[in-house]
């Protein structure tokens, strides 16, 4: 490990006890930034109400952290919008916002598009598809956002079960996006969770950052403001245990597809000669070959679009 990412993890590396709510709060009112909480949604209507819940009630009611929560919907089929609005969440349908611009499936296009539609000065994504859900998740990264102005995105790092077994989950993580991070970008070879779905950071960072519209958005973005704002400006929190639904093998594999090209194009920017990748199937006549297209577009940074701009003067 390098020498500067040892250095990195002593002095941004932290757990959520280290910066109780009282100061966090006292941190808010002394500067004056607002709190946007987002959640991207597709068919989770089983866990985002649970999830919006616990943030109004610890985060809102409770104590006045975040200033609103916000779901958009990127086009779920069950009651993922109606329970999310129920629990006390604003929820936005993907397709409504920036309409001349046609949407593409894709957790970072409905992360870059949030940018429209919510105020905060500081954003905190967080998946909607956990279980168990604790506020310490959005308290924990918002809270160095809050008190120390020198750190502009904050990634939550958490054990992962699997089943019955701890620290097995994140399985792309430990197979494509490690690889990758420590071999390529080393610097960032500290981060415990550089997928993971929850994290924070300032608009000011995030209105300059590229969006890779699929499942690279976590690796690009970590890779881009590396470049951009520096290593001391990245931080994570531990805020104990992640539970969510798990995918299959196969989804897994179209993932690492992704999160492989969104690397190469930062190493290159040169063009995947084949942007696909074929898996296979057991039907009744034998392995039958199922080929997916790789997430290959990129939203340009929100600060270059038209009616974000427009929405900043108005």
């Amino acid at each position: 490990m390098l020498e500067e990412v040892e250095r990195w993890l002593a002095t941004r590396s932290w757990s959520v006890a280290d910066r109780p709510l009282h100061r966090i709060l006292a941190a808010k009112q002394r500067t004056g930034q607002t709190v946007s909480v987002v959640l991207p949604a597709l068919d989770e209507e089983e866990t985002v109400g649970d999830i919006v819940a616990v943030i109004r009630h610890d985060l809102v009611e409770q104590v006045p952290l975040v200033d609103e929560i916000v779901v958009v919907d990127s086009g779920s089929t069950d009651r993922t919008s109606e329970v999310a609005a129920a629990a006390g969440a604003r929820v936005v349908h993907r397709d409504d916002i920036l309409p001349r611009l046609p949407a593409v499936p894709g957790k970072g296009e409905v992360l870059w598009r949030s940018l429209l539609v919510t105020g905060g000065d500081i954003l905190c994504f967080i998946d909607a598809d956990l279980r168990e859900f604790s506020s310490d998740f959005v308290s924990g990264i918002v809270g160095p956002l809050l008190t120390d102005p020198e750190v502009d995105l904050v990634k939550g790092m958490y054990d992962r079960p699997l089943g019955g077994a701890a620290g097995q989950g994140g399985r792309v993580t430990e197979l494509m996006a490690r690889p990758l991070l420590n071999m390529h970008w080393p610097q960032l070879a500290g981060f415990v969770q550089p997928l993971g779905g929850e994290y924070a950071a300032r608009r000011s960072l995030l209105e300059q950052l590229p969006f890779p519209v699929g499942y690279g958005v976590e690796l690009g973005m970590l890779v881009d403001a590396l470049h951009l704002v520096g290593l001391d400006a990245l931080a994570q929190v531990d805020v104990g245990v992640r539970k969510h639904r798990h995918q299959d093998g196969q989804a897994l594999g179209r993932m690492a597809a992704a999160i492989y090209r969104t690397a190469q194009l930062r190493l290159a920017r040169g063009h995947l000669v084949r942007p696909s990748l074929t898996q296979f199937e057991r039907g009744e006549d034998g392995f039958q070959p199922r080929t997916y297209s790789v997430d290959t577009e990129e939203r340009p940074p929100m600060a270059e679009v038209a009616e974000y701009a427009a929405r900043r003067v108005a």
